[in-house]
């Protein structure tokens, strides 16, 4: 079961795509601090948590970011994560933030259209090694 999804900082994200899962990867390496939890869409906490979000459980076109009960989508959720890493990620992340929202968002969403397209997809969701298992929900 899931604790309190209101109370942590989770990151949901398409566990088929290989942009998704080389971000993880990428984020897990440069975090600040240990502070995010992961699940992917595909998983039945991931289906879950896309309840929780109001959003239909076969929800895939964007990386999700819940802050402590906040609901962040898309670009924003990217900065917002870009935000908790090392500089000059963060620094990256602020200056983002500044792009107005809908320019933004279109570049998001053609890269989120094409995902599979230009980065490849798998067959299976990533398998976290023994040292990661907790982080992932």
């Amino acid at each position: 079961m899931i604790a309190d999804p209101g109370q942590q900082k989770i990151i949901l994200f398409d566990g088929v795509c290989n942009l998704c899962n080389g971000s993880v990867i990428f984020i897990l390496q440069r975090e600040k601090e240990t502070i995010f939890q992961f699940a992917s869409l595909q998983s039945e906490a991931g289906k879950r948590l896309l309840e929780w979000c109001g959003l239909p459980k076969d929800y895939n076109q964007v990386v999700i970011l819940i802050d402590r009960g906040k609901i962040f989508l898309g670009s924003t959720a990217a900065l917002k994560i870009g935000q908790q890493l090392r500089f000059p990620w963060s620094f990256l992340a602020d200056m983002g933030l500044v792009v107005p929202k809908f320019i933004r968002d279109r570049v998001y969403a053609q890269i989120a259209r094409h995902r599979y397209q230009w980065f490849g997809k798998r067959g299976f969701c990533m398998v976290p090694t023994e040292k990661l298992k907790a982080r992932f929900l």
